[in-house]
């Protein structure tokens, strides 16, 4: 682990939460931290709750014990409206971009409670990704899966975020694409912003992240340093699988 990592200040910090959908809770009592221009992995099989807990920071569900703190304030089931002006995205697997709306609308609609500074925060966004500075004029509908993609983190860019929230970034991509993914991933951290991604693919998300935890059962199985978590015999053995 660098010290650069250690070093980071901390922009999420979740303590103990647990939430659910009404009945039985789907997560139970769990704890992370997202340092600043940091890639933080939430790993661990189907039905863990990981993406539950990417709803209960953002607010999307009520979070019925533990507490959530942004840049070191309470933002425990604020409403999504608000958190956004506490510095958190969410970009949501599905339904993440506009379809009918061109990749310009897309990214104004992002910025909706930017008081200025719009055209140039869009200018910016083209600079850190040039495919969709090439589209500003298709439609969202129209893109590439990848595409899309850096559109729905672009969207959640708009408003200059201390921390972003990515559920399945990659779901459905090739290869190519997931790796052309993980490269803007990488230079949104550069940027200084502190990433939480949730991913099916392990080893692919635990290599480039920094920091990893495992989910499993709604609860923290373990945690620790990203490369030592995919070099772990039981994360191998039970959530990444051995390289034939």
């Amino acid at each position: 682990m660098s010290d650069a990592y250690l070093d980071a200040p901390v922009v999420l910090r979740v303590e103990n939460v647990t939430a659910g959908y009404g009945g039985s809770p789907i997560i139970e009592d769990v704890t992370l931290d997202v340092r600043k221009g940091h890639i933080t992995a939430i790993v661990g099989p189907n039905g863990a709750g990981k993406s539950t807990l990417l709803k209960a920071i953002s607010g999307v569900i009520k979070v019925t014990s533990g507490h959530v703190f942004v840049l070191d304030k309470e933002t425990t089931n604020l409403p999504p409206e608000k958190l956004v002006r506490r510095k958190l995205a969410y970009v949501p697997q599905v339904a993440n971009t506009f379809p009918d709306l061109t990749v310009k609308e897309n990214l104004e609609m992002g910025g909706y409670t930017r008081k200025h500074g719009v055209a140039q925060r869009i200018d910016a966004l083209g600079e850190l990704f040039p495919d969709l500075k090439k589209s500003l004029r298709r439609k969202a509908g129209a893109l590439s899966g990848g595409q899309r993609s850096m559109l729905a983190m672009a969207r959640g860019l708009m408003l200059d975020p201390e921390v972003m929230l990515l559920d399945e970034p990659s779901a459905g991509l090739s290869p190519i694409l997931q790796s052309a993914l993980w490269e803007q991933i990488e230079n949104v951290t550069a940027t200084g912003v502190g990433i939480c991604v949730v991913e099916q693919n392990t080893r692919r998300s635990l290599r480039h992240a920094q920091w990893g935890y495992v989910m499993v059962l709604g609860k923290n199985r373990l945690d620790g340093p990203a490369e030592k978590l995919l070099h772990d015999e039981e994360v191998i053995d039970l959530y990444v699988g051995r390289m034939s």
